[in-house]
């Protein structure tokens, strides 16, 4: 949220208000897709031109590329990141199925590494945002945000009191979704303690 748009943080503010009661949920549903659609390119979802479009629409492939100080990232890893928490997310730990990322997108993407790059150090970073084709990453993030869209379009108000699974969890690790490094396995606690937080245990 700190990356793309003014005022996402007040919307994801008001969605966590809502989102887990039974008689708001058209509500957070259509606030969900609102604040989601301003976090992608307007070509994802056909809805109006927006401050991500703005970002993205005129950058040179270098830019992606830089990083300023040793306290930031580069735009190429944010969007790598972004992408794979939300394909990680979604498609494993909200739908129970897979994630949109494969062997087929790895390659076109030219990447070597499968997880959210938490763990990665700065030489690392330089050397991911260096190789990877930024066109694929931009069709790679909107093809998660489809599916994301298709799998929040399928909810109902029951799904937000299912926690996240255990099996769940590890198939984001068997996956390569996380690495077994402490600054990459901490995804999983959070994740997990999210959701113990919001529906306690019994």
């Amino acid at each position: 949220m700190k990356y793309f748009g003014n005022g996402l943080s007040e919307l994801h503010k008001e969605l966590n208000t809502i989102i887990r009661k039974a008689d708001k949920f058209e509500e957070a549903k259509t606030l969900f897709f609102e604040l989601h659609s301003k976090l992608h390119v307007s070509s994802m979802t056909g809805a109006e031109q927006n401050e991500t479009d703005s970002l993205l629409g005129d950058l040179m492939p270098s830019e992606y590329r830089i990083m300023p100080t040793s306290k930031d990232e580069t735009i190429a890893w944010v969007l790598w990141h972004i992408a794979r928490i939300e394909d990680l997310t979604m498609g494993i730990l909200v739908d129970g199925g897979g994630q949109v990322f494969d062997s087929r997108w790895k390659r076109q993407l030219n990447v070597h590494i499968s997880d959210t790059g938490n763990a990665l150090s700065d030489d690392e970073i330089m050397e991911l945002s260096a190789g990877l084709d930024m066109k694929e990453l931009i069709a790679y993030r909107n093809a998660v945000g489809q599916r994301t869209q298709d799998i929040v379009k399928s909810l109902s108000a029951d799904d937000m009191k299912r926690r996240v699974s255990a099996q769940g969890l590890e198939a984001v690790k068997q996956s390569g979704g996380v690495t077994d490094q402490e600054e990459s396995l901490w995804l999983l606690d959070f994740w997990e303690k999210q959701v113990e937080t919001a529906y306690p245990r019994q």
